[in-house]
């Protein structure tokens, strides 16, 4: 996300009445112990939250939160996934105040802070219904199930160019029609673009391959995906590579410029991770956010509300986990563990040799 807003949520006044009698009672299923939660959360009355969600996407969660709990005012930032990785540590270094939770998909960034000690060890109540690659050591969790994409303008490219697989994208890229036309993340900027380039890396047999086409095509790097499609829709770019697939299938639906490709050899699936700092100021208004998030109630709002693709699999709507197995078939689908597994490119002399080996590539001129 390029541009920085603070969404402030503060429905404690709209909910005065409410709030002044029974705050909010205990979910259905959740131990009879959870009151003391809901209590202390009523006590804190706020929340505070760095994300890398946009605040357009955010805004159903945050709504429907401050009704079911009345009272807790949320203070929303929304930064790119880079920046609210700088902002926290920064802001943990001088001392101050910081965010209570930490929300990102920048998979790798937010594990490295939570295999750091930055995070604080609490089971969800909602633990057991989501995926067990999904959760790591009772800190960090996943909470969406979104694509990496490949995404193209409809009304320039023939159907017999569109790509259906990496080896078909690589070909396409690497004649002249796609010179100075192929856009992705710029990596050394984006922590989203490069978590995904190094899976990549992982998964693809013929990575080099792509490096050079993306050299041979002169490919234009972007920090957000807005950017990526804004140029892919006007015609200025023709495809983009590994754009986050639930921004461009929500784009598609309004756009008739915006076509979506799910890779079918395989398609990298993030899980945007989340975390309650270790120190947060009002931990309890934490707990109930993170397990709001995972719950089937959130989890419906994820997949029908922010359209972010819900992960638990009893949840029902178009964009879930179900149904994009469905269409891309459980063998081809590659989802990104939430787990410290996925920080070896991130030392500093791997990142360096990724980093160089890419401009040598890709970022020939």
């Amino acid at each position: 996300m390029q541009t920085k807003t603070l969404l402030q949520v503060a429905l404690a006044t709209a909910f005065a009445s409410l709030a002044g009698g029974a705050f909010a009672q205990v979910p259905a299923g959740y131990p009879a112990d959870y009151q003391k939660i809901i209590d202390a959360a009523k006590k804190e009355g706020k929340l505070v939250i760095y994300s890398a969600t946009d605040s357009k996407a955010a805004a159903p969660l945050i709504k429907d939160f401050s009704a079911l709990y009345p009272g807790i005012s949320v203070e929303y930032n929304d930064m790119n996934s880079t920046e609210v990785y700088n902002r926290f540590i920064s802001e943990v270094a001088a001392g101050g105040n910081t965010a209570d939770v930490m929300w990102s998909s920048a998979m790798d960034l937010q594990m490295r802070l939570a295999s750091d000690g930055y995070a604080l060890k609490y089971k969800s109540v909602e633990a057991a219904k989501i995926p067990g690659w999904a959760m790591w050591d009772d800190q960090a969790y996943g909470t969406t199930f979104e694509p990496a994409a490949i995404v193209y303008n409809k009304r320039l490219l023939d159907p017999k160019e569109v790509p259906k697989n990496h080896d078909d994208f690589v070909k396409l890229i690497a004649t002249p029609k796609f010179k100075d036309k192929v856009t992705t993340y710029d990596i050394e900027k984006s922590g989203v673009g490069f978590m995904f380039m190094a899976q990549d890396a992982k998964e693809y047999p013929q990575f080099l391959a792509l490096q050079n086409a993306f050299g041979t095509a002169k490919v234009r790097v972007q920090s957000s995906t807005g950017t990526m499609m804004e140029r892919i829709s006007s015609g200025e770019n023709l495809i983009g590579y590994n754009v986050l697939g639930s921004y461009a299938l929500v784009r598609a639906k309004t756009d008739p410029s915006i076509g979506v490709v799910l890779p079918k050899d395989y398609t990298l699936i993030l899980s945007r991770v989340q975390f309650i700092n270790k120190n947060a100021k009002n931990v309890n208004a934490s707990k109930l956010w993170l397990d709001y998030i995972l719950s089937h109630r959130g989890q419906t709002i994820i997949a029908n509300g922010a359209k972010l693709f819900a992960i638990r699999a009893d949840v029902t709507g178009e964009t879930t986990s179900a149904e994009l197995i469905k269409e891309i078939g459980a063998a081809n689908v590659k989802p990104i563990p939430v787990h410290p597994i996925i920080l070896q490119f991130l030392g500093p002399a791997k990142r360096m040799a990724f980093l160089k080996q890419w401009k040598e590539t890709a970022g020939k001129k």
